[in-house]
């Protein structure tokens, strides 16, 4: 069985304090030897490494301050995060960082700086970025612009949902992969006619559980074990077997990650 990588997963958070155990088995059993946990701010790190420390060599950290938690007071956190990256705890990537104009743009000039802050941490400290972005893709692509030249500035677009031309743009632009999740799956999704337009050379499988889950879960508690749905329709995009697609997917995931 191909093994499978999930880039993006939030199962430290409390809807799975019930059955932790059972959902990381399931995704060991589904052929999932690594998930990664992307931070949302300082009030979930610990929660994150506890996560970290009972599934050791499986789950691996992120740290980073997630849009919607940028606030008026968005430097003290950012200090907390470069603290995180001098602390030795083996941080993968600084994640999740971004923007996100989808409910309220009220701090959208504090998320454009949080995130220019976070795009420096990563290149100093030699890391990929793991990039939200939710109605805000002009605001991304100005910020990015800002770090052309850097030339270590290397990332993933998390759960892409973009048009074609945004996504060509981070093609030209920049050297970031495009994150796929169960949105692949969605019947409505516009995402696998943008996806053919994309090398499967840049993509990488997350789920973002508990939040997403492909079909057939959708509408259920998303988990990382659903990761072999996505590379499941992956592989029916690009025209590929699953054991193909899934190598390849766990391959971009490990160049990217450095894993």
């Amino acid at each position: 069985m191909a093994t499978l990588i999930d880039t993006h997963s939030h199962i430290y958070l409390p809807e799975f304090d019930d059955d932790r155990d059972e959902v990381v088995a399931r995704a060991v059993e589904a052929g999932v030897t690594t998930i990664l946990l992307p931070d949302i701010d300082p009030t979930t790190t610990e929660r994150l490494m506890r996560c970290v420390e009972t599934y050791p060599g499986l789950c691996r950290p992120m740290t980073g301050l997630h849009p919607t938690s940028v606030t008026e007071d968005y430097e003290a956190a950012l200090a907390i995060i470069e603290d995180n990256l001098g602390s030795g705890r083996g941080y993968v990537a600084v994640g999740e960082i971004g923007l996100d104009l989808y409910w309220d743009s009220t701090y959208r000039e504090q998320q454009m700086v949080a995130l220019d802050a976070q795009l420096d941490m990563a290149v100093r400290h030699g890391l990929p970025v793991v990039i939200h972005c939710r109605n805000a893709f002009d605001e991304l692509f100005q910020v990015l612009a800002n770090h052309k030249g850097c030339g270590n500035l290397r990332g993933v677009a998390h759960s892409f949902t973009g048009t074609l031309q945004q996504a060509e743009w981070l093609m030209e632009h920049t050297d970031f992969y495009f994150g796929v999740n169960g949105i692949v799956t969605f019947k409505r999704s516009d995402l696998p006619g943008t996806l053919r337009h994309i090398p499967i050379g840049r993509i990488v499988a997350e789920t973002d559980s508990p939040y997403l889950a492909p079909v057939p879960h959708r509408g259920q508690r998303n988990e990382s074990a659903f990761v072999a749905d996505v590379v499941r329709k992956v592989a029916e995009i690009y025209g590929l077997d699953y054991d193909t697609a899934a190598t390849t997917l766990t391959a971009n995931a490990r160049a990217l990650f450095e894993l």
